[in-house]
């Protein structure tokens, strides 16, 4: 059975690139600049708990907060802290960062050693170790892991579901990770049922990828509880909601979140951080990502250490081809366009985009010729269009009637449609106003 979701699109793949290319790891050189923003997850700011002119070891924190909602930072190298300051990150904000000049020498920190499993350990310390590690959603979103699995005890999760769909154009990570790693992530994903010993297990993976979906197969075989889901290949498939839709018909009210209906998901490297931290004592330092695109010269799949700038990962990726049009960090659909290269690969950084000018071409924007396809194709059932009307008249009260919170960001509307409106894109700038507003 394939399972699939109501709506959607069928952007064209472009994965032939880097789908079949196994990951390749690529070390920071001796002398070059770790930069480590003190923000790289969904909450609280990390205090800086090293110095200026301090050493510091692979693995050790150099960074936390006492709020709940936090994950801790940690160097991927050793070497100097050089200095403790705001820089610019790939999100385009300014965050203040702990900057490391490496020394090469990879010397560990003494907090990693072999934990050996999890059988032994209780729920707590299993929690514990995740917070420690600095895990978070590592698909993108960054909301720290040892949140996630601790739902208010009044909420019984019965469905875990690992998140291997990866729709995104270009982007291959999860692809390789699952291919190469499936064996971590069965057991990273028994872990976390350890956790939720009332709840199944489901690894779901779009079809595209039979492969993936032969190894995970070949180690889920016989294990209880955890089984394997095949879906369509649409976007976007990996959205959250149309996946748990897909996989239990159930629907994510209006407001609520996954838990509110039985559900968690992880994405597929954040279970396999899960297995590193409790089996190898290991805190989340690297990052693997889709280099590609046809400016650049190896476009691939690399095992990055977090903080390395994207800068010296092009250099050792082989540098450019030719100066790219733009550059894009995420997928094209949902990701954002960046003007500098010298900003760090941080948890959430999925892939780099090096475009030409024949990938980035778009059309002018035209008057909307009311088909209604950008409705027809939304997979939250949304009127793009009248949202869009609702932010050009600049009247945020009928935003949210229409419930225009709702909208996940996917870029559906802005691609099926034939006078290319530029909806997601006004959709997008007027959620991050109203979100702000009510934080506050």
């Amino acid at each position: 059975m394939t399972h699939t979701f109501k709506r959607g699109i069928h952007p064209r793949e472009q994965k032939k690139q880097t789908e079949s290319i196994p990951i390749n790891i690529l070390m920071p050189k001796a002398g070059s600049e770790i930069i480590l923003p003190l923000v790289q997850h969904i909450g609280a700011p990390c205090e800086p708990i090293v110095s200026p002119g301090q050493r510091v070891l692979v693995g050790e924190k150099i960074g936390d907060s006492s709020a709940r909602v936090c994950a801790p930072v940690h160097s991927t190298v050793s070497g100097t802290v050089k200095s403790i300051e705001p820089h610019l990150t790939v999100m385009g904000n300014v965050v203040n960062s702990v900057i490391i000049e490496n020394d090469g020498q990879q010397t560990e920190h003494e907090s990693i050693r072999p934990r050996g499993g999890h059988e032994s350990l209780s729920r707590q310390e299993i929690l514990d170790i995740i917070r420690e590690a600095g895990i978070v959603g590592l698909g993108g979103a960054g909301f720290p892991t040892h949140v996630k699995l601790s739902p208010p005890p009044e909420i019984k999760i019965d469905t875990v579901i690992v998140n291997g769909c990866e729709c995104e154009p270009y982007l291959t990570t999860d692809n390789r990770v699952m291919i190469e790693e499936a064996e971590r992530l069965v057991i990273g994903l028994q872990i976390i049922l350890r956790l939720m010993p009332d709840a199944r297990g489901i690894i779901a993976v779009e079809d595209n990828k039979p492969q993936a979906i032969a190894e995970l197969r070949k180690h889920s075989n016989g294990v209880a509880g955890i089984e394997v889901a095949v879906l369509k290949t649409k976007y976007p498939q990996g959205a959250e909601k149309q996946l748990i839709s897909a996989l239990t018909k159930r629907e994510v009210p209006s407001g609520k979140l996954p838990i509110d209906i039985g559900c968690i998901v992880n994405n597929v490297d954040t279970v396999i951080a899960i297995h590193r931290a409790i089996f190898r004592g290991r805190p989340l330092m690297r990052k693997v990502i889709t280099l590609t695109g046809k400016a650049i010269n190896n476009p691939g799949n690399y095992k990055a250490r977090i903080g390395t700038k994207l800068s010296d990962l092009v250099e050792l990726a082989g540098g450019f081809k030719f100066t790219p049009t733009k550059i894009v960090v995420g997928g094209p659909m949902m990701g954002v366009a960046i003007f500098d290269i010298d900003v760090p690969v941080v948890k959430t950084t999925a892939g780099v985009l090096f475009l030409s000018r024949e990938e980035t071409y778009i059309p002018p924007e035209q008057n909307c010729i009311r088909c209604g396809k950008c409705v027809e194709r939304c997979p939250m059932g949304l009127i793009p269009i009248e949202l869009n009307t609702d932010i050009l008249h600049e009247n945020s009260e009928a935003f949210l009637a229409h419930n225009g919170l709702d909208c996940v960001e996917c870029g559906s509307c802005s691609y099926i449609c034939p006078a290319k409106r530029r909806l997601a894109q006004s959709i997008r700038t007027i959620r991050r106003v109203e979100l702000a507003k009510m934080k506050r």
